[in-house]
């Protein structure tokens, strides 16, 4: 995780336009890949903050996540819309998060319209004086839950 937080803060070094989002990215669908699109579109460098397996379990069930950390993200390194994918440790307080975001300082923080999260990234973004910006609506039907109901894992 240093290792990536010291590759976005060279990158900000170079004037570059920090992005970041965050979030589960487990079974990788149409609206993770229009999100991350759109969100890149926002600046220079898209920052993607991982959920850990242990953060999933314990909001989305014992059964979940579905791919591990180690393959969700290299998944989403192969997008060519990802610059940086930094894994997370399992994070059990909001200082924890406000502290990786204040190290790695992005512009914009990228959001979903009608994101479960949003209060927390409100919060955060003002607290750092980042921009908070939604950069799509949710894509009905599109989430790793439906697919997972609709293939009937659970």
């Amino acid at each position: 995780m240093k290792d990536a937080i010291s590759l976005v803060q060279k990158r900000k070094n170079k004037n570059k336009k920090i992005v970041l989002v965050g979030g589960c990215f487990d079974i990788l669908h149409i609206g993770h890949i229009t999100f991350l699109e759109k969100a890149k579109k926002e600046g220079d460098v898209l920052v993607v903050l991982l959920e850990s397996n242990q953060s999933i379990r314990k909001s989305k069930g014992k059964d979940r996540p579905i791919n591990s950390l180690k393959d969700r993200a290299k998944i989403l390194s192969a997008l060519k819309y990802v610059d940086v994918v930094i894994p997370l440790p399992p994070m059990e307080t909001d200082q924890e998060y406000d502290n990786l975001i204040g190290k790695i300082h992005p512009d914009i923080i990228a959001i979903t319209k009608g994101d479960p999260g949003i209060s927390h990234k409100k919060r955060q973004a003002k607290k750092l004086g980042i921009k908070l910006k939604i950069v799509t609506n949710i894509i009905k039907d599109s989430s790793t839950t439906n697919l997972i109901k609709l293939l009937g894992y659970f």
